[in-house]
């Protein structure tokens, strides 16, 4: 490892990660300085550093400590890389989603569920991460989800949509989060389950009903997200995902809901009276569309214990101060089109100005598009603390906005279709429209293939603030006996009982 100073520094800080009083704080510089002090490549050396029995004991009596390490581990973009390179980050991306979903209704772990998120997120602007996904999943692990076949994609739509409809109130603000990890993978998805295809589409249901959409300045971002989702896969993934082509036209009705969205002031007000005081994401009939059965062994999600600690966390900064918004499609790379016949994306040949051209309406698209994302945060702040209240030229002017025109336009083509085949046949057996939709294709029909824009996880002064807040609180509440803050002027935040 180096010198013998080296090596009792990287020791004294080993110790220090893996002590159950000091937790360490992300932003710690100096600290990770000299736990990095040799350069990892790849996960064995994780192993050699930190031997697998304190790696244990890390998970056992200082969890944060063990987040903060992963959290840093996949930040360090030389590891991250050679994880990306390989299946390992499949390896990485399980534990995380299994914790998520145990942790998702213990208020207590709230923290320990960010940096989750803030992991994944930073893994999702990598290609190769979104790749990696379409690896068949075999449960190793017994979760509380529904019992599915598929890919590792599978799994991290499933959780997701199990964290969103049946996690405490206090993860609301990660739904952005969740969702842009959705969007950044979603152009690399080639075979949605048909679990996985109805998890997306009842969000999109319970996100777009007016009552919810009017209710707060933001939540139409959601269906923004949701559907730029939809259209990635049409445009670039069509062929391997029949099972969500099939639920978009079962579900066409929630589309069109929306393209019709009423913004007279009125029918916002009728909205609004008509919500009911009941969780939003209630389930409905799109959600149990598929027989779930939670997988054998599973135990469901419990509450954080009466009478535990909890230390109040900053806000969660906004999705567009976390990320930076890039072209998928470098200027040294062919652009992808919509997959063909045989199932493989196609490539257009382009020459060095249509490359120029290209590259110049990403710049455009990606200033329009932070731009109005920018203006429209900016609003939200405002409407919030003027005490908000919606109206139509509001609506109006996101609604004209809704990306829907690929997805109206595979309805127009395919509903027509699949209707004619059931009458023609007799046809009462979803296998049968599955199968012709396979050996369909879009091909020349839908618009011209939008460009991929992936939202990367940039360092924040915003993330930055909220792991030292979050550190603090966890020092903090361990310290609480023996009280050495009694008699003290130290005043960091709120503590509460659960």
């Amino acid at each position: 490892m180096g010198n013998a100073d080296t090596k009792l520094n990287f020791r004294k800080a080993v110790v220090q990660l893996t002590s159950k009083t000091q937790p360490i704080d992300a932003t710690d510089d100096s600290f990770w300085d000299q736990f990095w002090s040799e350069s990892v490549t790849n996960i064995q050396d994780v192993f050699t550093l930190v031997p697998g029995a304190e790696i244990r004991a890390l998970r056992e009596e200082s969890p944060n400590n063990l987040a903060t390490l992963v959290y840093k581990a996949v930040e360090k973009m030389k590891f991250m890389y050679y994880v990306l390179k390989s299946s390992d980050v499949l390896e990485v991306l399980v534990p995380i989603l299994y914790h998520l979903n145990d942790s998702r209704a213990d208020q207590s772990r709230v923290g320990l569920m960010h940096i989750g998120v803030f992991i994944l997120l930073l893994l999702s602007g990598e290609r190769n991460f979104g790749v990696r996904l379409n690896k068949p999943y075999a449960a190793a692990v017994p979760m509380d989800i529904a019992v599915f076949t598929g890919t590792h994609a599978d799994l991290l739509v499933v959780v997701f949509h199990k964290i969103i409809t049946t996690g405490h109130q206090r993860l609301q603000p990660l739904f952005d989060c969740l969702l842009t990890i959705l969007v950044n993978v979603s152009p690399y998805l080639k075979t949605l389950s048909m679990v996985a295809s109805t998890k997306l589409l009842h969000l999109l249901e319970a996100f777009s009903t007016p009552w919810f959409l009017f209710s707060q300045p933001h939540h139409h971002h959601l269906v923004f997200f949701l559907l730029e989702m939809f259209n990635n896969m049409i445009q670039y993934q069509f062929d391997g995902n029949s099972n969500l082509v099939y639920t978009i036209i079962r579900k066409r009705g929630v589309f069109h809901a929306l393209a019709n969205l009423p913004h007279e002031h009125n029918a916002i007000a009728r909205s609004l009276a008509a919500a009911k005081p009941a969780k939003p994401l209630h389930r409905s009939r799109s959600a149990e569309s598929v027989k779930e059965a939670a997988m054998e062994g599973s135990r469901p999600a419990q509450p954080a214990e009466p009478g535990t600690l909890n230390a109040t966390l900053p806000d969660t900064p906004a999705i567009t101060s976390m990320t930076e918004r890039e072209s998928a499609h470098p200027k040294d790379q062919l652009l992808p089109t919509r997959s063909g016949g045989d199932g493989q994306d196609g490539e257009r040949d382009q020459d060095q100005d249509q490359d120029q051209d290209q590259d110049k309406d990403h710049r455009t698209a990606r200033k329009t598009s932070q731009d109005t994302d920018n203006r429209e945060n900016n609003n939200d702040n405002v409407s919030q603390r003027a005490g908000w209240q919606a109206t139509g030229e509001w609506v109006a002017s996101w609604r004209s906005r809704l990306p829907l025109q690929t997805i109206m336009r595979l309805l127009q083509v395919l509903v027509p279709q699949v209707e004619k085949i059931c009458i023609d046949k007799g046809l009462t057996d979803e296998s049968e429209i599955l199968r012709f939709l396979q050996h369909g294709t879009l091909v020349g029909l839908l618009p011209v293939p939008h460009p991929i824009l992936i939202r990367k996880y940039q360092a924040n002064a915003g993330t930055a603030a909220w792991f030292r807040t979050y550190m603090w609180g966890v020092i903090y509440i361990r310290n609480v006996d023996p009280p050495i803050w009694y008699d003290t002027d130290v005043k960091l935040f709120e503590i509460q009982r659960v």
